[in-house]
C-alpha cells in the first residue's frame, strides 16, 4: 500500500467519522487472520455452543466476540475449552483495549514460499515493520511501515497493515489494506485468501454480527457483512482496475455457518467505470460480448457445520467457486471440502484438518474447463495481485490433499505439521499474460506432480515471540518466473510494547 493510497483512503475514512461522529461508539479493532490459534479458540467455542456468531469471515470483529461469549456455559465446560478461553481472552485484552500499542517484527525466509495457509508466514527473503496502533473512542487507526529485501514484486517499502476505521451504530467504516481469509479452509480459500499481500480498499462491515430483531427474519440467526472495494495495480494487462468485494454469512442454527461470497474486477484504462457498467456487473448481466463485458465475476457459497463431541469438536465443511454464473448460481465451479476436529492429548490441544481443493473448472460434477478458473479474456493479468493468486495458494486447474495438525502446549507453545500432495497446471497450459518482468509470478508453467511437507513451531524468545518455519518439496517447482528451491525454511521474531 502506497502513501498515496493511504492519504486517499484515509482522508474518505476521516471525513466520514466526521459525519458520524455524534453516534460513534468505541472503535472495534479485530482479529486477524494468520492466528492458527485463535482460529482454533474461536471455531470451537462456537462449535460447543458457548459462542453463537459466524466464524468464517476474516478479520473477525472483536465487538462480535465480546458481544456473544457465554460465560456461564463456559465455565460449566471449563476442561473443554478452558485454555481456548484463556488465549482468547488474552488477544482480546490485547486488540480490544483503548490507547496505544505496538508491534517490532523481525523476519527472514530462505525461499519465499509457494503455498501458504492460513497462518501467518514471511513473504520476502527479509522483513522488518514497526507496526503501531491506536484505538479511542471514535476511531482506531494503524500505521506499518515496512521494509522487504529482495522482494519478488519489487516493492521494498510497504504499508500493508496499515488502516483507519471507525464506528457508526453497529457498522464499521475503514479504509486502509488488510488481510482477509473468506470461508472455512485451513490450508486455501477459492474467493479470497492471504495469499496475496492486501490490496489496498474502502470497507464496511457489522460490528456485532447479531441476529435481526425482526419476527420475519429472526430465522437467519446471526448474520454478518462485509464489502469493499479497491484498485490494483498499474502494471497489468488493464491497469487500474477496480475490484469490489462482498460476503454476506448466516447462522440460520446452531453451529451451521452459511456464506456467499462475490468478487467483481471491472473498470480500468480503456475500460467503462460507469453507474451501468457497475449496475450490470453487480446483477450478474454478462451476456455482452467479450469487449463489452462489465467485468470478471466470481462468486461461492461455502458451508460449514460444526458440533460438540464428547469434550471434543467436529466439523465438515464445503465451498463452491464459480467463475460464471448459471440460475443464479456458480458455474464452472471450483471445489472445497474437508473435515476438522479438536483433540485433548499429553495435557495440550490439537486442531486437525483434512482438506481437498480442486480448481479444474467442472472436473466435478461437468464437463472440465481448462484455464477458466481465475482467468479472464479481458482482464488476462488473472485474480492476481503483485505475483499471487488473491483466492486459492495452489492457482487454477488444480487438485490437492493436505492433512495438518496444530498442537498447543498448555506452556504457551505451539507446534504445527501439514502433509500436501499437489497436482499443479494439470492440462499444462497457461493463459496468464506476464507484464513486468521484475515481479516473480507464483504460477506454475506445466503441469506437475509435487509432494510438500510443512512445519511450524513458535515459542517466547528474548521476551517476544519467535516463530520458526520449514518447508520442503520432493522437487523443485517450475513457475512462469522461474524454479524454487526444494527448501525454505524461515523465522518470525516479534516484540509487543
Amino acid at each position: 500500500m502506497t502513501s498515496k493510497h493511504l492519504a486517499l483512503v484515509g482522508g474518505a475514512v476521516a471525513c466520514l467519522a466526521a459525519v458520524f461522529g455524534a453516534s460513534i461508539a468505541q472503535a472495534s479493532p479485530w482479529l486477524e487472520p494468520g492466528d492458527n490459534q485463535a482460529r482454533f479458540a474461536l471455531q470451537k467455542l462456537a462449535d460447543r455452543g458457548h459462542l453463537d456468531r459466524t466464524v468464517s469471515t476474516w478479520p473477525v470483529m472483536m465487538g462480535s466476540v465480546k458481544g456473544a461469549l457465554n460465560g456461564n456455559s463456559i465455565a460449566s465446560d471449563a476442561p473443554a475449552v478452558g485454555s481456548a478461553r484463556a488465549y482468547l481472552n488474552f488477544e482480546m485484552d490485547r486488540q480490544g483495549s483503548p490507547g496505544w500499542r505496538a508491534e517490532y517484527e523481525l523476519a527472514a525466509v530462505s525461499e519465499p514460499t509457494f503455498v501458504r495457509d492460513f497462518q501467518a508466514a514471511p513473504r520476502e527473503n527479509g522483513v522488518t515493520s514497526l507496526n503501531l496502533q491506536w484505538q479511542g473512542e471514535a476511531l482506531a487507526l494503524g500505521l506499518k511501515p515496512t521494509f522487504a529485501a529482495n522482494p519478488e514484486d519489487d516493492q521494498s517499502y510497504r504499508l500493508d497493515g496499515s488502516y483507519i476505521a471507525g464506528t457508526a451504530g453497529n457498522w464499521v467504516v475503514g479504509a486502509g489494506a488488510i488481510d482477509r481469509w473468506w470461508g472455512p479452509g485451513w490450508q486455501s480459500s477459492l474467493i479470497l485468501s492471504n495469499n496475496a499481500r492486501p490490496l489496498p480498499a474502502v470497507w464496511i462491515n457489522r460490528k456485532d454480527a447479531t441476529a435481526p430483531e425482526s419476527d420475519w427474519l429472526e430465522w437467519v440467526g446471526p448474520w454478518d457483512f462485509t464489502v469493499f472495494a479497491g484498485q490494483l495495480i498499474d502494471d497489468r494487462v488493464i491497469p487500474r482496475a477496480k475490484l469490489i468485494g462482498m460476503r454476506l454469512t448466516l447462522r440460520p442454527i446452531e453451529g451451521l455457518d452459511i456464506g456467499f461470497s462475490r468478487a467483481i474486477m471491472l473498470g480500468g484504462q480503456g475500460r467503462s467505470e460507469g453507474v451501468s457498467t457497475l449496475w450490470k456487473a453487480f446483477i450478474g448481466d454478462d451476456n455482452d460480448t467479450e469487449s463489452e463485458q462489465p467485468g470478471n465475476q466470481l462468486g461461492s457459497i461455502d458451508i460449514r457445520y460444526g458440533f460438540g463431541l464428547g469434550e471434543q469438536s467436529l466439523g465438515f465443511y464445503t465451498q463452491i467457486m464459480g467463475e460464471d454464473e448459471a440460475g443464479y448460481a456458480p458455474a464452472k465451479k471450483s471445489w472445497l471440502l474437508g473435515v476438522d476436529a479438536t483433540s485433548q492429548l499429553m495435557d495440550s490441544d490439537q486442531q486437525w484438518f483434512f482438506e481437498f481443493s480442486n480448481t479444474l473448472a467442472d472436473d466435478i460434477l461437468g464437463d472440465v474447463s481448462t484455464n477458466v478458473a481465475y482467468e479472464h479474456s479481458q482482464y488476462r493479468t488473472g485474480y492476481r495481485y503483485n505475483g499471487r493468486n488473491m483466492a486459492s495458494t495452489f492457482e487454477g486447474d488444480a487438485e490437492s490433499f493436505t492433512v495438518g495438525v496444530f498442537n498447543f502446549f498448555p506452556e504457551g507453545q505451539n507446534l504445527s505439521a501439514a502433509v500436501s500432495y499437489m497436482d499443479l497446471n494439470i492440462d499444462g497450459t497457461n493463459n496468464t499474460v506476464i507484464t513486468a518482468d521484475d515481479v516473480f509470478y507464483n504460477i506454475p508453467s506445466d503441469n506437475q506432480q509435487v509432494a510438500l511437507l510443512s512445519l511450524g513451531y513458535g515459542t517466547q524468545f528474548l521476551n517476544g515471540w519467535l516463530d520458526l518455519t520449514a518447508q520442503a518439496t520432493d522437487k523443485k517447482i517450475k513457475f512462469l518466473s522461474g524454479e524454487k528451491d526444494q527448501w525454505s525454511v524461515g523465522a518470525a521474531w516479534r516484540y509487543r510494547f
